[in-house]
């Protein structure tokens, strides 16, 4: 059996939209049981839930690593199925699901994000940040709102880190990798995510609570090529700032050279996260290169403050979804 475990906060309609796509995923022959975390709705959210046959758990005010953690201990599936509210899996997600744990050895799938049809510029750029690829491989780590783990192997390594605001899925795949299990990226496990930032606002607000648990988790280990500079270049972008600050107080004293140098380092890590972007992405005219360019520097600022942000959790999510 699969069980399907959801937390949400204030999502009633992503919610609904959310249920509505696993409800098309079933057929008679599936076992599918749905296991909603709200966690201190004041909402309607808790409502849809039920009206949709789902079992409803309330939890309020906890983090949302250990809302999974309670679903899934108050499951009874072999498989446990973590997706986000607002996300919209694809037809023959739970099919594929469950054709990819015949394989004994395989701890965790997934597929990354898409972005929705009708995305704003700064979603549709954002989504270039994705690896996505069209065959199934096996990947470092999948993001928690759209990946399933085999029971077993969860309850071995201890599910999700509750004390961690965000990055918990990176944190639990390396986990899952580390116990000598394969994390898979499946196409067939599609899914749409309306909760990308729709503004260069909001994608500084999110990233600002994201980097500073994205920098705990990486520097666990085990270091790779894709972690290595995921941990470098915030520390980078924020001694440039920080250069950038002290040529501005000290202009008098020093002359504008270290804000000049400060501002050229955060031009060069904007202008490479840009040229990633750009190689992965059908980001063609020029037009399409200035938004990532944007979207890159706005995402690397954002990391980089965050090692120094002191905001909670919830503080910055209410900062974005305003934003």
């Amino acid at each position: 059996m699969i069980s399907v475990v959801i937390p949400v906060r204030n999502g009633a309609p992503h919610l609904r939209r959310c249920l509505s796509s696993i409800k098309a995923n079933l057929t008679p022959a599936d076992r599918v049981e749905i296991v909603v975390v709200d966690n201190g709705s004041s909402d309607e959210s808790a409502e849809i839930a039920r009206g949709s046959g789902a079992r409803v758990i309330s939890l309020p005010d906890l983090k949302v690593g250990a809302c999974r953690n309670a679903g899934a201990a108050a499951a009874g599936g072999g498989i446990l199925a973590f997706i986000d509210a607002d996300n919209e899996i694809a037809p023959g997600w739970l099919q594929t699901c469950v054709r990819a744990f015949q394989e004994q050895q395989l701890g965790a799938a997934g597929y990354l994000y898409r972005t929705p049809d009708d995305a704003t510029w700064v979603q549709r750029i954002y989504d270039t940040l994705r690896a996505r690829t069209t065959e199934r491989r096996d990947v470092e780590w999948l993001a928690a709102g759209n990946l399933a783990v085999r029971r077993t192997v969860f309850e071995q390594i201890g599910g999700f880190d509750e004390q961690l605001e965000a990055c918990e899925d990176v944190q639990l795949c390396q986990a899952v990798r580390q116990a000598g299990y394969r994390v898979v990226s499946e196409p067939g496990m599609d899914s749409v995510h309306h909760g990308d930032p729709a503004t260069l606002a909001a994608l500084f607000f999110g990233e600002l609570w994201r980097g500073r648990d994205n920098l705990r988790v990486s520097l666990r280990g085990p270091w790779t090529l894709r972690t290595v500079p995921s941990m470098l270049m915030p520390v980078a972008g924020l001694g440039c700032l920080a250069l950038v600050a002290l040529g501005l107080v000290a202009w008098p004293w020093l002359g504008g050279a270290p804000a000049i140098v400060g501002l050229a380092g955060l031009l060069t890590i904007a202008t490479l996260k840009a040229l990633v972007m750009i190689a992965r992405g059908p980001l063609t005219s020029p037009g399409q290169w200035a938004q990532g360019f944007l979207v890159a520097a706005t995402y690397e600022t954002a990391r980089a403050l965050s090692l120094i942000s002191t905001a909670t959790h919830r503080t910055r999510l209410r900062l974005a979804r305003h934003a």
